[in-house]
């Protein structure tokens, strides 16, 4: 055992001459929440539908807990999935659409479906119908779906997408116990300021590809640290920290970004007051998730 509940060799889709994921090689972590990343059309749904046997690969291979090839059959239902539309009944309500679901899998007796309606915090719906649910409430509802049969991975698909910030508090709080439990979570998502509060690994993929694979505590490492000064005169301060031997600094729309120093602020700004330069602004900013990715795509996050 290597300590992956799911790794893929080179996972490729082809529909006609495109090429929806192109070689695709990840690593999922057991206990990870492992966040996939990337623009509309980049293949993460494609990705995320092979893995959970709803496309068949055209080349490439992937396996779970060490199980591939004709194995896979044996170990499908450790995997749950949650892609696009959560495939609720509208006219019944939350208890009876688990109902149904645990029927599909061959699941007797009713324990499961409480438990997963209080894990999930939908225990006081009772007669309501699904139809009329908050979308907040029917991605956690089709999070409980995919939780039947208690898989060890659970397969997620923009589950805060369109959702308001309550919704979006209460899918992040659900992820996070989940998790506790020792469930391993993928979870693709457009809103990467809300990934990066729980993500544990980071899976970059831009037009097909996996661009790169990363832990938080890779990505906390390898963004930088920078120190803002917007001043009146930003040439002359330029000129004034390159005599100061501070070398690695840049102009962006009239902010001097100084890559480390951080602990020199207070230096800093006294040195250019000191010359006669207004400082407006000095503050330290470190790289986000969104700028860590947008460097590498070369574009905006959409």
């Amino acid at each position: 055992m290597n300590g992956y509940i799911l790794e893929t060799d080179s996972l490729t889709k082809v529909y006609g001459s495109h090429r929806a994921a192109d070689g695709i090689s990840i690593h999922v972590r057991k206990s990870a929440i492992y966040g996939l990343i990337g623009r509309n059309g980049a293949g993460k749904t494609t990705f995320m539908k092979m893995i959970a046997g709803l496309a068949n690969p055209t080349s490439g291979s992937y396996s779970i807990n060490d199980h591939s090839g004709n194995e896979l059959k044996d170990v499908r239902k450790l995997i749950g999935c949650h892609i696009e539309a959560p495939g609720l009944y509208p006219d019944m309500t939350a208890y009876q659409n688990l109902k149904c679901k645990c029927i599909q899998r061959g699941i007797k007796g009713d324990e499961q479906i409480n438990d997963l309606l209080a894990l999930v915090g939908l225990s006081g719906t009772g007669k309501k119908k699904a139809g009329k649910f908050s979308l907040g409430m029917k991605q956690r509802l089709g999070i409980a779906m995919a939780l039947v049969g208690s898989p060890d991975l659970l397969v997620l698909d923009e589950p805060i997408n369109g959702l308001d910030p309550q919704g979006i508090h209460e899918i992040r709080e659900t992820l996070l116990k989940l998790n506790s439990l020792g469930i391993t979570i993928m979870i693709s998502s457009h809103i990467l300021d809300e990934l990066s509060k729980i993500a544990t690994d980071y899976g970059i993929i831009h037009e097909g590809r996996l661009l790169e694979e990363i832990t938080a505590e890779e990505l906390i490492a390898k963004c930088k640290d920078k120190v803002m000064i917007r001043t009146n005169d930003t040439q002359r301060a330029m000129e004034l920290l390159e005599n100061s031997g501070i070398s690695d600094c840049t102009v962006n729309e009239n902010i001097i970004e100084i890559n480390g120093h951080i602990t020199e602020t207070g230096r800093l700004n006294s040195a250019l007051v000191g010359a006669g330069i207004t400082v407006d602004e000095i503050y330290v900013q470190s790289e986000s998730l969104e700028e860590h990715y947008l460097k590498l795509t070369g574009g905006e996050a959409k």
